[in-house]
């Protein structure tokens, strides 16, 4: 794993686009189609408004996988993840081919086994995610399964996890935050040959500690990123504030 470390998230956002621009582009022009997973919520922001404000990237040529997602809201729901992605990249740039996960369908579970079949068929060339407060990858909260092999899951959503996401500002009161969730698998998350890491904000330093200094650990959940070959890992100076290592570019095992 190699780790880049910003002065500030308006930095992180345009270097961790410019390296995901690079590999949509190289893939495209090796197999003439690049796959990608995207994740959300605030983290993402300036990576995203920096990814889609390239003109170099023909999205023509593009696979979207969606991430995770909240069950039982609909899309037009202020914290809906697919309301997100539609305003901040697909209706933007507009791959040829969106997978969204219907989080509020009727069976998750047949929603679940529609993506699991999709998914199967597909190599995914890069993964843009985050990390949560709690450490979680996608909505795989601790203790979280690194042996599941089903591409997509249903994630009941612990505390922490529901508190983070009232205090980005989706939702109005705690009661509101959904107690369950359709996510990516980790064991789908590390089948990508590679994985671009985003995470800024003093709030994720534990995180970021506890993930890429400690153990590796399902109590951890994004620790296990340091066991992939290739996973590039942005930090801005606030959540890198509690590493030993305090070079701008280092690599982790």
């Amino acid at each position: 794993m190699r780790v880049k470390i910003y002065g500030s998230k308006q930095e992180m956002g345009k270097a961790a686009a410019e390296e995901a621009a690079g590999i949509l582009k190289s893939t495209i022009k090796e197999k003439g189609e690049a796959v990608f997973v995207v994740a959300t919520g605030v983290s993402q922001f300036e990576f995203l408004e920096n990814l889609t404000s390239m003109s170099s990237i023909d999205w023509s040529k593009t696979t979207m996988f969606h991430l995770d997602e909240y069950m039982d809201i609909p899309e037009t729901h202020p914290a809906s993840f697919r309301k997100y992605l539609k305003e901040r990249l697909i209706n933007k740039v507009h791959p040829v081919v969106v997978h969204l996960i219907k989080g509020d369908a009727e069976d998750p579970e047949l929603e679940c086994e529609r993506l699991d079949r999709i998914i199967s068929k597909k190599e995914i060339d890069v993964a843009f995610v985050g990390i949560g407060e709690n450490g979680h990858l996608a909505f795989n909260n601790p203790p979280a399964s690194f042996d599941n092999d089903k591409p997509y899951l249903i994630i009941e959503l612990d505390e922490a996890c529901r508190r983070q996401q009232l205090g980005e500002g989706w939702f109005r009161s705690f009661d509101e935050v959904p107690r369950r969730a359709i996510s990516m698998s980790i064991r789908q998350i590390m089948k990508s040959k590679n994985i671009i890491c985003i995470v800024p904000d003093s709030r994720k330093a534990q995180a970021v500690k506890d993930c890429f200094e400690g153990n590796i650990s399902s109590y951890h959940p994004a620790s296990i990123l340091r066991k992939h070959k290739n996973v590039l890992l942005f930090l801005d100076k606030d959540s890198a504030k509690l590493l030993k290592k305090v070079d701008n570019e280092f690599s982790l095992s």
